[in-house]
């Protein structure tokens, strides 16, 4: 009784609340009112209405008054603002969100309306679609509100829930209503547009300040003070980073955006780096700080890896804020006073010493050097990153020293360079940077040297380039022979995998240094005999080993390395557990690109299985690029992938759920839609089938009935129970009950249950879906599937129409009526394009076709059901007229108007037919004419 006297209360109240706009909002906005007074007032008492209700309340009143016809245009126009700006409320954005999810059809329940107007912390009924419009509403500025008010009324608001408080799925709706809606459009989320100064800049601002533009202008340099200690501002406080870094995180992993992601984390490498290596100690400070910060580099690195992004982060190895004297505020991460969080103080302009910093900071190097090891090879696989940075600093050092004039003032030199993502060259004397530099090299040689042997072209090539520049006196000759003896003693080295002319430079290299072997001492003859070893064992190399078959030795096999390096990344990518949206969808776009270059390293076998698992899931993202690639696949392997589709689709051992097993049939359809023409034979023998059995009223699905028969049993025990609680309440209950929204609820709460197979028979939505792919199938290349099973399908369907009209079998109809009228498409388009079939409707085929579907037309009770078997009872009245009327081309034969006796539709013209073609006006004159006899 109490829940009833609160709904009928709740319906009273929206009741009245509907009547109170309409009566104020006409006397407020009628155009025919005279009295100017009475109108503001009327006009105050309107907005004092809508202010004092609240959003989710006022939100279904005014989605009721603009529906046309239920009140005036120009009242309908002043709703539909108020309705509009309704967002900027506080609590409106929310109330938008949870508004949009309830009245979205989710497909799910016939209650979901009101199951939906609970809040949505747990995202129950978020559908993509709903989702999607959702952002549509929040991400459009409204005609009566400027794009920088619009998002700075909503961005805090849409922060909040970005922080996870009101539940983990309105943060994700948060991230993607920011991420895809916003920042995603070029018009808002370009750097300096309204979406990144509101939504963007302040999260960028609370890692770096100097992202943000308000505060670069409103801030500067305050005081000059110690480097380390007694900042006198602090510009950031702890919660204000630690609640940046979530939010950030949030942002980043909830949805796939890898351009967003790029865009976002691209400017904040330095600070993210410092962060992540942050001397460990306090545990709050590594959970709350160095941990997202850490996860977030990752990210960007494994999306856009190259060893130019991960240079600055090694020139600035102890980066702990920006020495940029042009940009405003100078400022560096500090330890807060509670001694639990990092914030952001000011710092001086002054650049601190280089000797102060190496005597105060140098033992930090070396467990820096090695976070950013752990780092690369985290993200790597096969320790690729660890080679490519390590080639790149080498190239780098051997630039530099070549190009080196001449050491600078220690007054010149800068201590930490924060580069632009574009810039490239640094300043090679810079004896900090060079220091950083060397010592990350050392560490990999230490660490890793079996792995550099990995890329052996690049190494020998890098080397080559070396011995070129250098002679035998030079410290770098002994580092770029001890290279070049890793490499070319790693098992496997062949001489063929290294360009000839390379190979020549580099004995000549050899031979030029080991001359000096008489002449000098020590280092240097130590040197020598190096590199005459090296030249004996590279001549002879090919000879010490039996051949290697797996080498490469042609740019084919290189490119069947590479691709096998790229396969493996993306595997990783997409397998890993904790991989984020961002690297997973990175993942499948260079698994995707495999498929389309027709790698041969791709095994069919299991990258069929690997897409089937991925289609398992329920992530849109993942599905909408898998069934892509399905369709690609399926173009050199149609039969494995349509046997693979048909084989889940089917779940013949009823493991998968219902709609998992029409992701699935959505892959098929869109295979067979590219497959064209090529649809035929056995792969379409054997599709054709098993969609007809599916679509059958005999599968039987024993596992399917056993659980049916268990919830049934729970359903009588639960439904006996609540009959004895409120036995007496019923009545009236049902009197206070709106009647027509009681019919309504009890035809759609049929319908869906009855969309379950019942007694173990198939879903009913699968045997539609089965219906709808076979449709296509015959419309696609109705020749290839062939007469016997497009005439069972065409059958199938008049009985589906003839013998099974509930409710609930609606779907089922209508998929049958468009299989029917996708047929007599077929032949229209086999007929136009002068193509023989060898099979057809005959006159017998149609009259039992137009009787059923007149039938059905004047009985269904399914108003989309007659309005489809009208359409298809006009389109195969148009197409015998088109029958009976040759085409141009046929040979005559065949029923058809010119076959009737005594009509000749193509007269000889031959009798006075003006032989000269230039006399057109004779030969007109001289035509058969009709005439009237007796």
């Amino acid at each position: 009784m109490d829940s009833t006297a609160r709904n009928n209360e709740e319906r009273q109240a929206r009741q009245t609340l509907v009547e109170s706009l309409v009566s104020l909002g006409t006397r407020a906005f009628d155009p025919d009112a005279s009295d100017g007074q009475a109108v503001a007032a009327s006009r105050q008492q309107f907005s004092e209405l809508v202010q004092g209700v609240q959003p989710v309340s006022l939100l279904p009143a005014l989605n009721v008054l603009i529906q046309p016809g239920h009140v005036p245009e120009w009242l309908r126009a002043e709703l539909t603002s108020t309705l509009a700006l309704l967002p900027l409320r506080a609590g409106g954005v929310r109330a938008t969100l949870e508004f949009v999810f309830s009245v979205h059809p989710a497909g799910g329940s016939a209650n979901a309306a009101a199951a939906a107007a609970a809040p949505q912390t747990e995202g129950a009924s978020i559908t993509h679609e709903a989702l999607k419009m959702a952002t549509r509403l929040l991400a459009s500025p409204p005609a009566r509100a400027t794009a920088s008010s619009w998002f700075e009324g909503i961005a805090p608001q849409l922060m909040s829930l970005l922080d996870g408080h009101d539940g983990l799925e309105l943060a994700k709706v948060a991230s993607y209503v920011i991420g895809f809606g916003i920042l995603g459009r070029k018009s808002f989320g370009a750097p300096g547009a309204p979406g990144w100064k509101h939504f963007a800049e302040p999260i960028l601002a609370a890692i770096d300040p100097t992202t943000s533009s308000s505060r670069s202008s409103s801030r500067g340099g305050d005081a000059v003070v110690d480097l380390r200690r007694d900042a006198v501002t602090v510009l950031v406080p702890q919660q204000e980073v630690s609640r940046g870094l979530r939010r950030l995180q949030t942002l980043i992993i909830s949805h796939p955006n890898p351009g967003l992601t790029r865009r976002l984390l691209g400017p904040l490498v330095l600070p993210l780096w410092a962060l992540s290596s942050w001397p460990q100690g306090v545990r709050q400070i590594e959970d709350e700080y160095s941990l997202p910060a850490r996860n977030l580099l990752r990210i960007y690195l494994r999306i856009s890896f190259s060893g130019e992004k991960v240079l600055p982060m090694i020139q600035s190895l102890l980066f702990d804020g920006p020495r940029d004297p042009t940009k405003k505020p100078q400022w560096i991460y500090q330890v807060a006073q509670s001694g639990d969080g990092i914030c952001i103080v000011t710092a001086p302009i002054d650049q601190p010493d280089v000797a102060e910093v190496l005597q105060s900071r140098l033992h930090e190097i070396e467990p820096k050097c090695d976070a950013l090891l752990n780092m690369l090879v985290a993200i790597s696989t096969d320790d690729d990153a660890i080679s490519t940075v390590f080639l790149t600093l080498f190239a780098r050092r051997m630039s530099a020293k070549k190009q080196k004039q001449g050491p600078r003032a220690a007054a010149d030199v800068v201590l930490i360079k924060q580069e632009d993502e574009d810039e490239k060259e640094v300043v090679a004397d810079d004896p900090l940077a060079e220091l950083l530099e060397s010592s990350v090299l050392q560490r990999v040689m230490e660490r890793f040297p079996e792995k550099l042997a990995r890329r052996p072209q690049d190494i020998v090539k890098l080397v080559e380039g070396m011995l070129v520049q250098l002679d035998e006196a030079d410290d770098s000759t002994a580092v770029a022979l001890s290279l070049l003896n890793l490499v070319v003693t790693a098992p496997g080295f062949r001489k063929a995998q290294i360009a000839a002319a390379t190979v020549q430079s580099i004995e000549a290299s050899l031979e030029r240094i080991s001359t000096h072997s008489g002449t000098g001492t020590g280092a240097v003859a130590e040197t020598a005999a190096t590199a005459k070893n090296l030249l004996l064992f590279l001549r002879y190399r090919d000879e010490m080993e039996e051949p290697d078959a797996t080498a490469p030795t042609t740019d084919a096999d290189r490119r069947r390395t590479e691709d096998r390096k790229t396969y493996s990344l993306a595997i990783s990518y997409i397998t890993q557990a904790d991989a984020p949206p961002p690297v997973r969808s990175e993942g499948l776009s260079l698994l995707q690109g495999l498929i389309t270059a027709n790698s041969a390293v791709l095994d069919v076998a299991a990258l069929l299985v690997l897409l089937s698992s991925l289609l398992d899931e329920s992530e849109d993202y993942v599905n909408l690029r898998v069934v892509r690639m399905f369709a690609q696949v399926a173009d050199r392997h149609p039969r494995a992938t349509t046997r693979e589709l048909l084989d889940h689709y089917v779940d013949a051992g009823e493991t998968r759920r219902v709609d998992t097993r029409l992701r699935f049939g959505e892959a098929l359809l869109q295979v067979i839609q590219r497959l064209g023409e090529t649809f035929a034979g056995e792969t379409a023998q054997q599709v054709g089938q098993t969609l007809l059995e599916t679509a059958g009223r005999r599968g039987r699905r024993p596992k399917t009935a056993a659980k049916q028969a268990r919830e049934e049993r729970q359903r009588e025990m639960r439904g006996r129970k609540v009959e004895a609680d409120e036995e007496g309440s019923d009545e009236d209950e049902n009197e206070r009950e709106n009647e027509n929204d009681r019919k309504t609820n009890e035809i759609l709460s049929r319908i869906v249950d009855g969309w379950g197979s019942r007694r173990g028979s198939e879903d009913v939505r699968i045997r539609a879906s089965a219906l709808s792919i076979l449709a296509t199938a015959v419309e696609t290349n109705v020749a290839g599937l062939g007469a016997s099973l497009t005439s069972a399908a065409v059958d199938l369907c008049l009985h589906v129409l003839a013998i099974e009209p509930e409710p609930e079998k609606a779907i089922l109809r209508r998929a049958a009526i468009v299989l029917v009228l996708s047929f007599v498409r077929a032949l229209h388009d086999a007929r136009e394009a002068h193509r023989r079939l060898g099979f057809g409707l005959t006159q017998a085929s149609q009259d039992d076709i137009l009787r059923i579907l007149r039938y059905v037309a004047a009985t269904d009770e399914d108003g989309l059901v007659r309005q489809h078997a009208a359409d298809v009872i006009e389109s195969l009245q148009n197409w015998q007229l088109g029958s009976l009327v040759p085409m141009a081309g046929d040979d005559g034969a065949g029923p058809g108007l010119g076959r009737l006796a005594g009509l000749s539709l193509h007269p000889s013209l031959d009798t006075g037919r003006s032989t000269d073609d230039s006399t057109g006006t004779e030969a007109l004159r001289k035509r058969p004419r009709i005439e009237e006899v007796e």
